[in-house]
């Protein structure tokens, strides 16, 4: 399932939608959602597999795709988090070509393999068919866009995890559902992000990357240099994307008062 076009999770009792983006704390945030299931999952598919919410939660949860999930936007609150386009980048080529010792099979399709060059790797990835391409290297807007509109009404940076986290779980509570605990960490394998800038040691890597990742940069990193995210350094906070928050709260002070 690592091209399924479903890229949110739909819950079937409770209106919430997560649109997950791996490489961007998916494990961790998938981990955290299962406190919500009613039922002890079945199985032993591991939490982080589209599979496992797709057919192991007995029927509490679903996947669907974005155009989907927008046909919801009235009735579910959804959310998601995203990552700066070079880190993620970086992040998938050290876990999947490097660490592992066989890439998945969509990563084969692309033509991608184990051990290979980070050049090669950046080329192959930017002149993929859409089609055919891993979400692990999928451009983030890809997933969370329909009709070329945000689906999620939260959007939190995996940079400000902890602040956006924070500020998700007061937004869900505004929206009338149960709230997240913290989040767990899971799958953290790098420290520092001073690797970015050696692995993109050219122009020509950089420019094939804002080229294909251009929504990504567009939408959710706009206000920061494309230095500041080559050197890795931390970024200034900023808030979340937010969306609905007025109506949230008028919905909440009718509520109160009725």
């Amino acid at each position: 399932m690592s091209k399924s076009p479903r890229h949110f999770i739909l819950f079937r009792d409770i209106p919430l939608l997560y649109g997950r983006v791996p490489k961007v704390a998916n494990s961790s945030i998938k981990s955290a959602l299962c406190k919500f299931l009613v039922q002890r999952p079945d199985g032993g598919i591991k939490t982080t597999a589209d599979r496992f919410w797709r057919e192991h939660t007995h029927g509490e949860t679903q996947l669907v795709t974005p155009q989907q999930a927008r046909r919801l936007r009235s009735s579910h609150f959804s959310f998601s988090f995203v990552r700066n386009p070079f880190d993620r980048l970086v992040a998938s080529y050290n876990n999947k070509i490097l660490e592992i010792d066989d890439v998945p099979l969509p990563m084969k399709t692309m033509g991608l393999r184990h051990g290979m060059a980070f050049d090669q790797f950046i080329e192959i990835v930017c002149k993929a068919d859409p089609d055919l391409m891993d979400n692990h290297v999928r451009p983030q807007a890809e997933m969370l866009l329909s009709d070329n509109k945000l689906v999620p009404k939260f959007i939190g940076r995996m940079e400000h995890m902890t602040d956006h986290w924070r500020r998700l779980r007061r937004r869900m509570k505004l929206e009338g559902l149960p709230t997240l605990g913290a989040i767990p960490q899971k799958n953290v394998r790098r420290e520092g992000r001073s690797d970015i800038r050696v692995l993109f040691h050219c122009t020509t890597l950089i420019d094939m990357v804002i080229e294909r990742y251009e929504q990504d940069f567009k939408r959710f990193y706009s206000d920061y240099s494309l230095d500041l995210l080559l050197d890795g350094h931390p970024l200034n906070k900023l808030p979340p994307l937010q969306r609905g928050v007025v109506k949230a709260k008028k919905r909440q002070r009718v509520q109160i008062s009725a």
